[in-house]
């Protein structure tokens, strides 16, 4: 059957899930994007528009600003929400609104590097092994069960950039594609991550994010440990 999806995101990753939408079929029911992208003004002096935001506009869907969304602007219809790239919380409420499904993709092994920086800790860490989770989205952060993974081994010389552009981004569309696959079968999984082996790192530029289930690293150039739910240091680095 043809799924409703709604998108709620930002970037270049946010745009290319909406056209994955709907070049497999589906109908991409709305969008959700901060309204304007970083960088210089165009010739008639105005921001750039988000990229999530243009591909609403050009498969005729509705846009709403990530700040203000709410549930109500999530069409009843709605099969699956997809948060790609995505900064803005969706709330219970929020999530409800897809009948079978709301998922988001993270670029890593999850429960391994959640937080904001995920590709940048996996560089900093020296990852031999990393890869992409699609998970479903709960109130705990990065923390719902898994509908979807993969790995692949860490190119020598990556940088973040590199790591996410070449690998980490197309990952992320393959195993969203999956995850959509399945939903149209009604055999989406729903696999409970490990906290035994959770870590939680601190965002690598912006404020810190407080995680009281999992204690938080010092910020970059400090001796960094990673931990265990518990407190029990996990590997020191």
């Amino acid at each position: 059957m043809t799924l409703r999806v709604y998108v709620s995101g930002q970037r270049s990753f946010g745009a290319a899930v909406a056209d994955l939408v709907t070049g497999t079929g589906h109908t991409l029911t709305g969008a959700a994007s901060p309204p304007y992208a970083p960088g210089p003004p165009n010739s008639i002096g105005e921001p750039p528009l988000d990229k999530l935001r243009a591909a609403a506009w050009h498969h005729d869907a509705p846009w709403t600003d990530s700040i203000r969304l709410t549930a109500g602007d999530i069409p009843a219809d709605t099969d699956v929400i997809i948060a790609a790239h995505s900064h803005a919380f969706l709330g219970t409420r929020t999530r409800a609104r897809a009948r079978l499904a709301a998922v988001g993709y993270h670029p890593s092994l999850l429960p391994l590097h959640r937080g904001r920086d995920a590709i940048r800790w996996t560089i900093r860490d020296r990852d031999k092994v990393t890869g992409g989770s699609v998970y479903h989205l709960t109130a705990a952060i990065d923390a719902g069960p898994l509908a979807a993974q993969d790995y692949l081994l860490t190119p020598p010389d990556s940088t973040p950039n590199s790591l996410w552009r070449d690998h980490l981004f197309p990952l992320g569309l393959r195993l969203l594609q999956k995850v959509l696959t399945d939903a149209d079968n009604g055999a989406i999984a729903y696999v409970p991550q490990d906290e035994a082996c959770a870590t939680w790192e601190p965002s690598w530029e912006r404020p810190r994010l407080h995680r009281p289930e999992l204690p938080e690293l010092p910020p970059p150039g400090g001796a960094a440990v990673h931990y265990r739910p518990d407190r029990t240091a996990l590997r020191p680095s």
